[in-house]
């Protein structure tokens, strides 16, 4: 495989991991934010936002702190493709989230309740009702996340560090191009590359909520 196709691959996989990596997480968390009222709301809607405001190299080695061989949860996951994965994952959760957020607050809460009323348990109403007339929302999320994550660099390469065909990603094989004499030329192939996979997934992103909510309004 060539460095392109590796660093392209590495890059899709990275995406693609880390928003299902995020979906579970991103779900609950925007539904109870749009839906709950709790002690330390506020410190949760900032620590879901804290990617977003943070450099990304210090989310990165908090996350070398934290999951890094000698961390708090010592794992082996560091400097490998999981690695990329969980970084542009957490990266583009706060995206994902607020998403979401305004997804599950135009849902009518009487649609919840007449569901309660005729015999569903609040997660069957959630999932019958509440999930389903916010699924354009999830997938414009998903989306959001996975253009997100396909963008990472400063997360990365402090995670996952710069190890060709396995933690480059499109981001990172522009950087090393651009530290190349003569690289230039490559770094704006990969330049154009990573525009285009990123118009096309928030292209794909807009034309499945359409149709989704075309679906619903049937």
């Amino acid at each position: 495989m060539t460095d392109l196709g590796a660093a392209l691959w590495v890059s899709v996989q990275a995406a693609g991991l880390g928003t299902a990596v995020a979906a579970p997480i991103a779900i609950p968390l925007g539904f109870a934010l749009a839906r709950l009222e709790f002690r330390g709301k506020a410190l949760v809607e900032a620590l879901v936002a804290l990617p977003l405001v943070l450099p990304p190299i210090v989310t990165g080695y908090g996350l070398l702190v934290l999951f890094g061989r000698g961390g708090v949860f010592p794992t082996s996951v560091a400097f490998t493709t999981t690695a990329c994965a969980i970084a542009a994952g957490v990266m583009g959760l706060p995206l994902f989230v607020r998403t979401l957020r305004v997804a599950f607050e135009a849902v009518e809460p009487g649609l919840e309740q007449a569901a309660m009323t005729l015999g569903c348990t609040p997660a069957q109403a959630f999932w019958r009702v509440t999930l389903p007339l916010a699924f354009p929302g999830v997938v414009a999320g998903a989306l959001l996340c996975f253009a997100r994550a396909l963008g990472e660099f400063g997360a990365t390469v402090t995670f996952a560090g710069n190890i060709q065909g396995e933690t480059r990603t499109l981001t990172l094989a522009i950087w090393s191009a651009l530290q190349s004499p003569g690289g230039e030329r490559d770094a704006a192939m990969l330049v154009g590359l990573s525009a285009v996979l990123a118009i096309g997934a928030v292209t794909v992103g807009e034309l499945l909520v359409r149709r989704a909510r075309s679906r619903l309004a049937a």
